[in-house]
């Protein structure tokens, strides 16, 4: 079925395939003229990788019984002929289900037990422990079987109430939102905390993943819901009905959970069918609507025009028939899809586009270095080839012995590049001992100890607020010495510029800023559970571990990332010197070869002329070449698929930011 964002989606599948070939041919031609060195080579890949594995994470949130389920059914699954998702009245998704398709797998259903909470780690920390997870084998072909292995996530259990307070799913000191308890005082409780869906739908396919969310507020929900899979999705759908517009408890899930985010927020204002009265006629009920949304649009402080009504279930069922039509019978949810195509995948396009252009500007960067060290290599060989013309045996002798001088004095250099990379070396140790995970992870538990110190925790937030002080001063000293590390390259590249006559070049050092705004993000995101109505979270049992376990695989990625950067760009810098090194002793090494020849032949050296300026001319139109296909990349990379671009359907900074951004997802 072509919908709006299946199309769009189709047309950002191509264009990352177009730039995945593009970068593949151009990796290609930089191998077959020798200048695609390790990192290079290395960088392709990671290129290609990052192009291969985004992902656009799509997160639905609502309290129970707002139609998550069935407009994700609507949205993305009725051209399967039914409901994948179970979707009846009452609570239907007990537990957050992540839908996306992994060609390295088959199509499972894996669930996570509940009784896992009680060890304490988060599920970024048991998503590896396949033992844990109970498999179900989907059968894709059978649309009845499969929603029925898939109502599993419905399952719930009864246990005590001794059992839902070691869950963390019983609170004392909040009994008004603890579960009921029937006559042997037991509680009903998910089965599951965490499903996994790999489902092989085209649009997942595709690079879309379908985060499907149980309530946010009910006592005991997953922690690591709002902590990590929320604040790493691009885009939030945010469900209300419209019979009742903004709750209490809607508004308190916004606030709590939605409230910081920015563009990437949509809220839907479901089953608009329910306002349908034989008492009023199409004007009114229209009106009706339209005054529901300018009340949400007002309470949530959101743009009217990312307000949508729509009834997920007349979408569904108008699909259903086939009719996928924008019109009456829809249902609404064309205008949705406009809206998450036209403005959430022209962004994704954005970053994906800035990340291979700024790749390949490096791979072309290092490449015409290397072709020009030796072009001036070659221009050095035809200048004495042509003194040579005319002159004696006895003067083809001493060129020759000056050359062999020239090769002695050369290799008197690697001491001092021996002893560059030992200087540099030991400065980037003492940078990367900055941004270890040993550090992080030594901050955590001193903010872990200063809480617990606390009576009633209620230093949580000092302590969380000196943390983010002291990893900000982390970063400042790895700034620190960056900049040390980058001053003593110059200096020592300009006197062996100088000395031995190399074209080493710096590199643009990294630069910290984009891991510090990530840093003060994370610690906005996190902050408001320091707030004084949210005290009574963290002195529940287990949760300011689970917490801290969340928030660490966070700032990890984070320091990870720069660690990664940084290691990059000092390798780079050796791996430039490594390579004018061998570069330049290969060509004198064709320099004595080449004299020795015209010594036992003088008839050669015009054709030795003649052999040397066609290798300059070659070197000339492959600079070229590679100027071109950068040309071409960046502009294709700077000219992402616009909304609508396909009608019919076709058969996820720098490149380190961009795969924090999906270790951050990852680690979620």
């Amino acid at each position: 079925m072509s919908t709006t964002l299946s199309r769009d989606l189709d047309s950002l599948a191509d264009w990352r395939r177009n730039l995945d070939r593009r970068i593949e041919h151009f990796a290609g031609l930089l191998a077959d003229q020798d200048v695609l060195d390790a990192e290079a080579a290395g960088l392709a890949t990671t290129l290609r990788q990052r192009l291969a594995t985004d992902r656009l994470v799509l997160a639905f949130v609502a309290e129970f019984s707002r139609g998550k389920s069935e407009l994700i059914n609507a949205l993305f699954f009725a051209d399967s002929g039914r409901r994948v998702l179970p979707a009846t009245p009452g609570r239907t998704t007990m537990c957050p289900v992540e839908l996306a398709w992994d060609a390295q797998e088959s199509p499972l259903l894996s669930l996570l037990p509940i009784g896992t909470r009680r060890g304490g780690q988060p599920v970024s920390a048991l998503r590896e422990r396949g033992e844990l997870w109970q498999h179900h084998v989907l059968p894709i072909a059978d649309p009845l079987a499969l929603a029925q292995v898939l109502e599993e996530v419905t399952r719930t259990q009864r246990v005590s109430m001794g059992e839902a307070r070691e869950l963390g799913l019983w609170n004392d000191e909040h009994p008004e939102d603890n579960p009921s308890r029937d006559e042997n005082d037991q509680v009903e409780v998910p089965a599951w905390r965490h499903a996994l869906i790999n489902y092989p739908h085209p649009l997942l396919k595709r690079g879309l993943v379908v985060v499907d969310t149980p309530g946010l507020n009910a006592i005991g929900a997953e922690p690591e819901l709002t902590l990590g899979l929320l604040p790493s999705a691009h885009a939030i759908v945010f469900l209300l009905a419209a019979d009742t517009g903004v709750t209490r408890s809607d508004l308190s899930i916004w606030r709590d959970h939605l409230g910081d985010r920015s563009l990437e927020r949509f809220v839907v204002l479901n089953k608009i069918d329910t306002l349908n009265d034989p008492l009023l006629d199409a004007g009114q009920v229209q009106a009706q609507i339209r005054q529901q949304c300018s009340s949400v649009s007002d309470t949530l402080g959101v743009p009217p025009q990312r307000v949508f009504p729509i009834s997920a279930r007349e979408a569904l069922m108008a699909r259903l028939g086939g009719n996928s039509g924008e019109h009456a019978g829809d249902g609404g949810l064309p205008a949705l899809e406009h809206a998450l195509a036209g403005e959430l995948l022209p962004q994704r396009s954005a970053v994906i586009g800035r990340m291979v252009e700024d790749g390949v500007l490096v791979l072309q960067q290092r490449a015409l270095r290397r072709l020009a060290d030796r072009r001036r290599q070659v221009t050095e060989q035809l200048l004495d080839l042509r003194g040579l013309r005319g002159k004696s045996s006895a003067k083809l002798q001493l060129m020759s012995r000056r050359f062999e001088t020239d090769a002695a004095a050369f290799e008197e250099c690697m001491p001092r590049l021996s002893a560059l990379r030992v200087v540099q070396a030991r400065q980037l140790r003492e940078v990367l001992h900055h941004l270890s995970s040993d550090r992080v992870r030594a901050e955590i538990a001193r903010m872990q100890s200063d809480s617990e110190a606390s009576f009633f925790k209620l230093g949580a937030g000092k302590a969380f607020t000196q943390l983010g002080t002291r990893l900000r001063a982390l970063l400042d000293a790895a700034s620190q010495g960056i900049a040390e590390i980058d001053q003593m390259l110059a200096a020592s590249h300009r006197q062996l510029n100088a000395d031995f006559g190399f074209s080493l070049a710096a590199s643009p050092k990294p630069m910290l800023d984009g891991y510090r705004r990530e840093l003060k993000r994370i610690e906005a995101s996190y902050s408001r559970y320091f707030g004084i109505t949210k005290l009574w979270r963290l002195s529940e049992p287990g949760f300011l571990t689970q917490f801290l376990q969340v928030l660490l695989s966070r700032l990890r990625v984070v320091f990870e990332s720069a660690a990664v950067e940084i290691e990059l760009w000092s390798k780079t810098a050796t791996s430039q010197m490594e390579s004018q090194l061998r570069e330049r002793r290969r060509s004198l090494q064709h320099r004595r070869e080449a004299f020795t020849r015209i010594q036992a032949a003088e008839g050669e050296l015009e054709q030795r002329i003649t052999e040397v300026e066609a290798q300059d001319q070659r070197l000339q139109q492959t600079s070229e070449r590679i100027d071109a296909a950068v040309d071409a990349l960046r502009i294709l990379a700077a000219s992402p698929p616009r909304a609508e671009a396909v009608t019919e359907p076709a058969p996820r900074l720098s490149l380190v930011h961009s795969a924090a951004g999906q270790a951050s997802r990852g680690a979620a």
